[in-house]
């Protein structure tokens, strides 16, 4: 019998309509034989299987390999394609230093796809694996992929973003993929669907001077701290009881809960930082469990707001301080940091985080983050780090 080096190596490839015991026959073939198993994968899509197996085999038992393999496809129906050849070593080298491309599209067009793999290609890449995430509320792919630099690579995807209109984010793989992370958020526009200013001016009937220092704000026109004071000079003399009313008003961004929950579940930490203020917000997030938050703090006096933000104030360099001071209290390094956010406010922390992510974000943000959310569920992060939607429905299942 020939030594391990001069094994042949046989690729099986079976296709066909997806039945149970299509598996268990086509190894109970095999049993007979003096094989070996050295890689195998599976996939059914609409109830159509594909399933490659690849074996090592001494070469004088490749033609009755061959022979009952054909045998085994007429009587379970489906149609099982053989190439056997001499591959030297047997053995499969591990890869190194593989990357995770994930793509969010609503729809996701092959253009798209297209775009990315040529992206990838052009820097040396070469696409090991491609599955889908997630097909509901957006599409979710991840390419799994080999021989890259996470920067170039990065770097060449971000004008895929901006010309087909999709979602890009690159991540390393290894065993760090999956540690412990800290997750901070933005909050008015990310983890809720308002800006809490804006409400509290309509209760003053300054809304329209309110907006028009806010957007300025947010598009870093104007300096953070200088603007919340001219904001909130604005709400001098409304009742302190209006902020209950906007309490009420507050609806979180859709799969916004899905997210804290599924993080909290799967072990992680989060956070908020925002630069609105915490006797707004400091309900919702006890209500949500999230144990790390920071905000801007409203003057009260007799029952009135002042017009006055006490300090510090919560500006771009607090809110990047934020997440530093969050990771070392649960222990998480900054690589292991994720920051969310959509302003001009939350550059600093985006820029610092191990994964910066720009949800439905100012231009501006968008081209510092290292990847960008464009669909309004907040959720849909998730698929940013690998987690796949029939996972998502399954801890949600377990919560009820």
């Amino acid at each position: 019998m020939s030594d391990e080096k001069s094994q042949f190596t046989g690729l099986i490839l079976v296709s066909g309509i997806d039945t149970p015991g299509i598996t268990q026959a086509l190894f109970e073939t095999l049993a007979p034989f003096a094989i070996t198993v050295l890689d195998i994968e599976q996939v059914v899509i609409r109830e159509r299987l594909i399933l490659t197996i690849l074996i090592s085999l001494n070469p004088a038992h490749a033609d009755a390999i061959d022979q009952d393999l054909t045998s085994c496809a007429a009587q379970l129906g489906v149609d099982i394609a053989t190439s056997f050849q001499d591959q030297g070593e047997s053995t499969i080298a591990a890869k190194a230093g593989l990357l995770h491309v994930v793509a969010l599209g609503n729809p996701l067009s092959p253009t798209a796809i297209a775009a990315i793999a040529s992206a990838i290609a052009s820097r040396g890449g070469n696409i090991e694996r491609i599955h889908r995430t997630a097909s509901y509320p957006i599409t979710a792919i991840e390419f799994t992929v080999s021989k890259a630099d996470q920067r170039e690579i990065r770097q060449c995807l971000a004008e895929v973003t901006t010309t087909h209109s999709v979602d890009i984010a690159v991540s390393p793989g290894g065993l760090m993929r999956w540690a412990k992370k800290l997750v901070v958020m933005d909050v008015d526009s990310t983890l809720i669907q308002q800006e809490v200013i804006e409400l509290l001016a309509a209760k003053a009937g300054v809304g329209d001077k309110v907006k028009e220092i806010t957007d300025a704000a947010m598009r870093g026109e104007l300096d953070f701290a200088g603007s919340l004071k001219a904001r909130v000079a604005l709400l001098a003399g409304l009742p302190a009881s209006v902020i209950t009313e906007v309490q009420r008003e507050i609806a979180l961004t859709p799969g916004a809960r899905t997210l804290v929950k599924t993080l909290q579940k799967l072990g992680h930490s989060m956070a908020v930082v925002s630069g609105g203020f915490t006797s707004v917000i400091e309900p919702l997030v006890k209500e949500l469990g999230i144990i790390h938050y920071r905000a801007n703090t409203l003057e009260i006096i007799d029952g009135k707001i002042s017009g006055k933000v006490l300090d510090p104030i919560i500006d771009r360099a607090a809110k990047a301080q934020a997440l530093k001071d969050f990771a070392r209290i649960e222990g998480v390094e900054i690589e292991q940091t994720i920051a969310i956010g959509d302003g001009a406010n939350d550059l600093d922390m985006i820029s610092i985080a191990g994964l910066g992510i720009a949800f439905n974000a100012k231009p501006a943000v968008k081209a510092a983050a290292d990847s960008s959310v464009s669909a309004p569920y907040l959720d849909s992060v998730l698929y940013l780090l690998g987690i796949t939607r029939e996972e998502i429905e399954e801890a949600g299942a377990r919560r009820k």
